[in-house]
C-alpha cells in the first residue's frame, strides 16, 4: 500500500481558535478525518504528524525515503524561513506537496515567498480546508502514475 507522510507545521494545533478571520473555524482533527477518509477510499494510508519544531520536521522529513511515498507539508511559518526543511526535502527527493489554508500571496508581504516551493511538486494555497484535499489529491496522483 502506498503511503504519504502528512506534516502540519507550527500552530496548526491551534486551529478553530487561532485567528478565525484567517484560518476559520476548522480544526486539525476535522482536516485529519477528512484526509483519512479520502486516502482509504484511494487505498492510500497517512502517518499524520504536527509539530511546532523546526528539527523535528526535518527529522521527519529525513526519514522519509524510506518509509514513504510522498510528502504532504503544510510548514506554517517556516515556510519562509526554513532553509533546513527546504533542503530536507530536496535532499530526501520524495515528492512533496505544499500546502496553505491560508493565500499566502494575498497577506503580508514576507509570506509572498516560499523556501519551499521551489523544491516541491506544487503547492496549493488559499482554499482552507480544501487546500489539504487538493494537495493530498495531488499527492496520489503523483505516487499512482
Amino acid at each position: 500500500m502506498r503511503k504519504i507522510l502528512v506534516i502540519h507545521g507550527p500552530n496548526l494545533n491551534l486551529l478553530g481558535e487561532r485567528e478565525p478571520d484567517i484560518y476559520g473555524k476548522v480544526t486539525i482533527e476535522d482536516i485529519n478525518k477528512d484526509l483519512e477518509k479520502l486516502a482509504k477510499s484511494k487505498g492510500v494510508s497517512l502517518r499524520i504528524v504536527q509539530s511546532n519544531h523546526e528539527g523535528e520536521i526535518v527529522e521527519l522529513i529525513g526519514k522519509a525515503k524510506k518509509d514513504f511515498d510522498a510528502i504532504l507539508i503544510n510548514p506554517a511559518a517556516y515556510t519562509h524561513t526554513s532553509v533546513a526543511i527546504r533542503d530536507a526535502i530536496s535532499a530526501v527527493a520524495v515528492p512533496a506537496v505544499e500546502v496553505h489554508l491560508s493565500n499566502i500571496y494575498s497577506r503580508e508581504e514576507f509570506r509572498h515567498t516560499s523556501l519551499i516551493a521551489p523544491v516541491a511538486k506544487g503547492q496549493v494555497s488559499g482554499f482552507g480546508k480544501m487546500s489539504y484535499i487538493l494537495g493530498l489529491e495531488a499527492a496520489i496522483g503523483l505516487i499512482k502514475k
